[in-house]
């Protein structure tokens, strides 16, 4: 399961400050949420205007998923401008299908059923939601723009953009925020959208400022003995990302709709909300350990390997201090204001959460190698059988233990990504005589 490598000795003073400001980075976003929401609390009917932010917000999440796949796909194929060039055309095929979709969901009848019968808007609420969205479905283009140069700037080590990035965005955020509060304009969803689309241009200019300088004075027009040059070659490896991405849009719904029928379901539901968003929040920091293996891991494999060893014990035992000690509870209470019987349900659906906070890091690892192999077909397979292990639990626990309300989707959750994890394995040991990954045209 090894890749050759340079022979480079890496030290962990390069992988520290390569990892920290993209770890930043990705915290920082939660940051961004929570300042939005907090903006539209202030409205006069905050439940009805948070909700008419929300939908489309839950939407976008989903349109925004092949977008965020550039960010990988550009820092695993692109080392020089021809390379670029092609990935930024495949780029311009992926907005072009994004706003295509979000045109049909604004302006036909095809918007209306969506949010009338897929995500249950009120009907006097449709058209309050459709105008958030139409500022919305601009957010994933500048995400995808953002993300096609952060690719640039992670392979040529200059992750402090992205921090640097973040934070300009944040504080745009911010101060749009207090626009909006202080003349009294928290009137609807769309002051939401507004600021977050505001934040993400602003995120999306500095990464394409920083991205471009690269492109002119360092990034070289032909790479010594690197073999991507076309679309084609960049599609075999983007569709197999995208593929998988599709698959696991339906395990969040899946979990839903089962929690659905538990014993006390709005408990169950609520519970599995918080403890899923403090899970996520955790590991949000280690969502770009497959960036270390892409950049890092030809050089010196077992470096990383042992970075990544470490890595691997923290995002379990912040959890397990929320959840085994007195700060979980004071937390939840005095800072989420959450009741009592909330709290420990939520409490008893982190604990089971750890499997999945031990199991990430190395899924994330793993994935890097695929990645750094050109074999992204393999994730297709993987997240096929986190989907299905996923949904077979559900059913197997709804039927079985009903009363364990928002732990039924902690577990069902763990499990299916620990099965991710083992087909993973599986097929990289089985495929570990060719560890070269092999991006030619006439292997893809």
């Amino acid at each position: 399961m090894t890749a050759s490598t340079l022979n480079e000795n890496i030290t962990w003073k390069q992988l520290i400050s390569f990892f920290l400001p993209l770890g930043l980075s990705a915290t920082l976003v939660t940051l961004s949420h929570v300042i939005i929401n907090s903006t539209l609390a202030r409205a006069d009917n905050p439940e009805m205007v948070i909700a008419s932010y929300a939908l489309p917000l839950s939407l976008i999440g989903i349109t925004e998923r092949p977008v965020i796949l550039l960010r990988q796909a550009c820092s695993a194929l692109v080392r020089d401008r021809i390379s670029f060039r092609a990935m930024a055309a495949v780029s311009s095929y992926v907005f072009a299908c994004i706003i295509l979709i979000g045109l049909i969901i604004c302006y036909t009848p095809v918007g209306e059923w969506v949010f009338l019968y897929f995500f249950g808007v009120e009907r006097e609420l449709l058209e309050t939601t459709l105008s958030v969205y139409r500022i919305l479905m601009y957010v994933s283009i500048f995400s995808g723009l953002r993300c096609l140069f952060h690719g640039i700037i992670i392979f040529n080590m200059r992750t402090k953009w992205l921090t640097i990035g973040m934070g300009v965005r944040i504080i745009v955020m911010y101060l749009l925020s207090l626009y909006f509060i202080t003349t009294n304009n928290v009137s609807s969803g769309r002051v939401g959208a507004i600021i977050f689309l505001v934040g993400m241009i602003i995120e999306a200019l500095v990464a394409i400022w920083e991205g471009t300088s690269l492109l002119r004075k360092v990034i070289p027009e032909k790479a010594p003995d690197h073999p991507i040059e076309t679309k084609k070659q960049i599609f075999s490896f983007y569709k197999p990302l995208l593929y998988s991405s599709v698959i696991a849009v339906i395990i969040g719904p899946a979990i839903n709709a089962i929690l659905g029928k538990t014993t006390h379901i709005h408990l169950a539901i609520s519970s599995y909300a918080i403890a899923v968003s403090l899970t996520q929040l955790v590991l949000s920091f280690f969502s770009y350990i497959h960036q270390i293996v892409l950049n890092f891991y030809r050089k010196d494999a077992r470096t990383v390997f042992r970075f990544i060893f470490l890595l691997s014990f923290i995002p379990g035992t912040l959890i397990a201090i929320l959840a085994y000690t007195s700060l979980g509870p004071w937390f939840m209470t005095h800072v989420m204001g959450v009741n009592s019987e909330l709290m420990h349900a939520s409490l008893h659906a982190m604990r089971i959460f750890m499997i999945m906070t031990i199991v990430f890091p190395w899924l994330d690892y793993m994935n890097g190698i695929i990645m750094l192999r050109g074999q992204t077909k393999i994730m297709v397979f993987s997240q096929s059988a986190n989907a299905l292990v996923t949904v077979s639990t559900l059913f197997v626990a709804i039927w079985a233990v009903p009363g364990w309300n928002g732990m039924i989707g902690a577990l069902a959750q763990s499990i299916g990504m620990l099965a991710e994890l083992f087909v993973v394995v599986y097929v990289l040991k089985r495929t570990s005589e060719d560890p070269q990954p092999n991006l030619s045209t006439k292997n893809m």
